[in-house]
Parts: C-alpha cells; structure tokens; sequence
C-alpha cells in the first residue's frame, strides 16, 4: 500500500507519533496539568523537548493551553475532546506493555 498524505495511519502518526507525545498525552489524562508537573512525571524529556511537544500538541489540536494572567505566570494543560479520543488508544499500548513485561518476566524465571 502506498503511503500517502490521504493515508489515516500516516496522518494519526504525524499527531502522535515521536517519541514523547503519547507519554505527554498519558501523563495528562483527564486531568489539568502545569509545566512543572510534566516535567516531574516525565524526567527523562529535556525542558526545551518537553515545550517543543506541547506546542506541537495544542498547534495539532490535541491540548488546551490555559494561560493565567498572575505572578508567577501560570500555564496549565488540558487534552481537547480530540485528544481525549487518543486516551483509548493509549490503553491498548498499556495492555500491550504489560503483556510484554510478563512475557519477558516469564521468560526470566525460566532460565
């Protein structure tokens, strides 16, 4: 099958494709989140990666940005309804994880 820009896979990929975005869009959920707090849950992004992928994000239409006008500034983070739409998917590559840890946890103790 040729791969087009037409293509659904392709397209759902360019949203949430990358290495950090499904780990952002998890770590969100249904909940408001701030910078700081990304951050914290996901240590392992660098700041500038970490704004680089929000940004990609609420352009997509995948997040809200709800920016306080207060000292210090706050900014939080919210999924849209369409981002909400990914939670699902999210949940099977859970299911999926978990399976391959017990796989490999098996395989472990049979050695």
């Amino acid at each position: 099958m040729l791969i087009t820009e037409n293509c659904p896979v392709n397209v759902a990929l360019g949203v949430i494709g990358g290495k950090w975005r499904l780990l952002i869009i998890f770590q969100i959920g249904y909940e408001k989140r701030r910078f700081g707090e990304l951050k914290r849950l996901i240590p392992q992004i660098s700041e500038k990666m970490l704004i680089q992928e929000l940004k990609n994000l609420t352009n997509a239409g995948v997040l809200n940005r709800k920016a306080y006008k207060e000292i210090p500034p706050k900014v939080e983070y919210s999924l849209t309804l369409e981002g909400q739409k990914i939670l699902p998917i999210i949940d099977q590559i859970k299911k999926f994880g978990s399976g391959m840890i017990e796989k490999t946890n098996a395989n472990k103790e049979l050695r």
